[in-house]
């Protein structure tokens, strides 16, 4: 009881939506986009295996990281990660993805789904190069829709109000986190060190190789 099970008693909760939600959605990505993009240093990318299984993974850089490519599809490289690959194993073999782009103090976001590919194209690669050193890996989106989306989720959370901000001391500790979760047998400043060093050395670094 109480599970929703089919469209139909979905639809029965909710009222229909307006006509502004349901026709701002376009299949290209235009001026207002490209403008959009210039502007975004972070994105979340969801892509899912053949199985259904979904992963979220940040991607993130410089204001206009991902942008528009002559044949009109949204390209970016792959920075240094963690190299589980799992958003990449999953374009191997399910090409769908969906991309949401954010900018800091805006509450609307810019909202991309449609396919990607892996390139490794010397053209592609020096294109999307980070600093002075070529990507080894760039990602390639061929749009199916973009559309911008409202800003209410971004006014309920208060996202870029400092005033609703934690103190630092009060956040949760990533390394902390990673120590407990992975079990690893270090001292926690030692963990902490390493991290950070880890992270400063290979930050505008090409993902692969590190």
């Amino acid at each position: 009881m109480g599970s929703i099970n089919n469209n139909g008693e979905l639809r029965s909760i909710y009222r229909p939506a307006n006509p502004g939600p349901l026709n701002k959605v376009i299949t290209h990505l235009d001026h207002h986009c490209a403008d959009f993009l210039a502007k975004s240093a972070f994105m979340v990318l969801s892509t899912a295996n053949t199985d259904g299984t979904v992963d979220g993974s940040p991607k993130g850089g410089e204001p206009g990281f991902a942008s528009i490519l002559d044949d009109g599809r949204l390209g970016f490289a792959d920075s240094s990660g963690n190299n589980r690959l799992d958003s990449f194993e999953n374009i191997v073999t399910n090409p769908a993805v969906a991309l949401l782009f954010m900018i800091p103090g805006l509450n609307e976001s810019l909202r991309i789904n449609g396919t990607a590919e892996l390139s490794t194209d010397p053209a592609h690669c020096e294109s999307f190069a980070l600093g002075d050193k070529p990507a080894k890996v760039v990602v390639l989106v061929t749009v199916h829709e973009a559309y911008i989306h409202c800003a209410k989720a971004y006014r309920r959370a208060a996202l870029w109000e400092p005033e609703s901000w934690l103190p630092k001391d009060e956040l949760p500790n990533g390394v902390e986190m990673l120590k407990d979760h992975a079990a690893l047998d270090m001292p926690l400043e030692e963990l902490t060190a390493g991290y950070d060093h880890d992270i400063e050395s290979t930050l505008w670094e090409p993902g692969g190789d590190i």
